[in-house]
This record gives structure tokens, sequence and C-alpha cells, in this order.
């Protein structure tokens, strides 16, 4: 058995606890790394494509008037461009859509991750530290 047993201590070892908690947390972070980028890239589209589609959808009532018989007199050529407008918001509108539910989704895996690892703090919802009285 002695045999054995100095095999094992030289070949074989564990990793501490302190290094096996290390990189459980680096591996952790690196998840919630992830879905914060994907999260934050998510909201940024969705901020610019909500400002992009509102300026759309002044320009459209620019051309669009504000007459009851606009539609009457209107030139040909305005009626394509309000025609393609039409077209565009409809697609950045379902977008739209598509990136809010991404968001609920990547908010959703976020309390999942710190729910599934409660003993690791994500950054944001750390308590901040209080600085120590002398």
């Amino acid at each position: 058995m002695p045999v054995l047993k100095s095999y094992l201590q030289s070949y074989f070892g564990v990793r501490s606890a302190d290094r096996n908690a290390a990189v459980d947390e680096s591996r952790i972070a690196a998840v919630e790394a992830a879905i914060d980028n994907a999260l934050r890239s998510v909201e940024s589209e969705h901020t610019g494509l909500s400002r992009r589609l509102e300026d759309v959808r002044s320009r459209a009532a620019m051309v669009v008037g504000n007459g009851d018989d606009e539609y009457l007199d209107r030139e040909a050529i305005d009626s394509e461009h309000l025609n393609a407008l039409e077209t565009e918001m409809a697609i950045g509108d379902s977008r739209l859509k598509e990136l809010s539910a991404m968001i609920e989704h990547f908010k959703f895996l976020r309390t999942a991750l710190s729910n599934g690892f409660p003993d690791f703090r994500l950054p944001s919802v750390r308590p901040t530290e209080k600085p120590t009285q002398n």
C-alpha cells in the first residue's frame, strides 16, 4: 500500500478549495460578461433603430400632409416615397419587437445565472463597499 500512496501523491492531486472557487468564479464571470455584452449590444441597436424610426415617421408625416384630401393631389413620386417608407417602417417595427423580446430573454438569462449561482455575486448586484472609518 505505501507504494500506491506514494504513486498517488506523485501523479495525482486535486486543486485546493480556494483555487477551485477562483476557477469556478472565472467561468461564471465569463458567462455573465457574455450576457452583459449581448444585452448592451441589443439595447444599443434598439435605441438606434427607435430613433431612426421616429425620424422616418416625422418625414413621412410631412409628405402625407394634414389635409383631408391631401392624397388627391399628391405627386406620384411622393406616393412612391410614402409606400417605401411604410414598408421600411413595418420592417423596423418588426425588428423592434424582436429586439425587445431578445432584451427580455437576456435579462432572464442574467437572472437565471444569478439564481443558479447564488454564492457568486454578479458585479451589478454586488453590494457597494463602504469605506472603513479610521
